[in-house]
Order: structure tokens, then C-alpha cells, then sequence
């Protein structure tokens, strides 16, 4: 599986790491475990450098869906992403739906950094 992830309720924070191609079904689990586990208000840390996806414009919608969903659960924790400048434009879509939330978001180009703002 592309995506790797640690809940740790100890310090109410969700890592997770993109490595190779990530499918619409890859994806869904991931965001269905953070439903599934109650934890959509712990913060998140999402490393996506080496991530990659071919979704269609249609697969991101759905997972936009799927996004917004978790918003009408209650708090929604603040979200570190790194990506790499290049990686920006395809995740647009998907941070615009983040970006709904009512909670702190940031893109990064350096992991220690974004720990450090989480």
C-alpha cells in the first residue's frame, strides 16, 4: 500500500507518508480510518514528496467528498502537508477542499518545519 500512516493518541497526532502511486481506493482507506477512529481532531502530518497519483479529475472529486465529510464530525485538527513545489498544482484540488475546514493548514517543503508549526 502507497500510503503509511501511525495514530498516536498520545499526542493526538496522525502521521502519514506517501510512497508511489496512490489510488482512489488507497486514499478512501486512509481518510475511512480517520473517521472509522475518531480521531478528525487530532492534528495531521501528511508527507507527500514521495507520493504520486494518477486519479481522475473525478476519483478527486469523490475524495473531496470524502474530505468534506469528515468537517460535519465535529473539530477538525490543523494540518501540516509537505510537498515538493512541483507536487503543488495536483494537490490544489484536495487542499481546497481542506482548506474548508475551520482549522489551521500550512504547505511545507521541509518535514522539520512542519513539526515544528503542528
Amino acid at each position: 500500500m502507497p500510503l503509511y500512516w501511525i495514530i498516536d493518541s498520545r499526542t493526538e497526532l496522525v502521521s502519514a507518508v506517501a510512497e508511489g502511486d496512490v489510488s482512489l481506493s488507497d486514499a478512501m482507506a486512509f481518510l475511512r480510518t480517520l473517521s472509522g477512529a475518531k480521531v478528525t481532531g487530532y492534528r495531521k502530518l501528511f508527507d507527500g514528496r514521495n507520493g504520486t497519483s494518477s486519479m481522475s479529475a473525478q476519483e478527486l472529486l469523490a475524495i473531496c467528498v470524502e474530505i468534506r465529510s469528515h468537517h460535519n464530525l465535529g473539530k477538525v485538527g490543523a494540518l501540516a502537508v509537505i510537498a515538493d513545489p512541483e507536487q503543488t498544482e495536483p494537490f490544489a484540488r484536495v487542499l481546497g477542499a481542506l482548506a474548508l475546514a475551520d482549522r489551521p493548514m500550512r504547505l511545507f517543503d521541509n518535514p522539520t518545519r512542519a513539526r515544528n508549526w503542528l
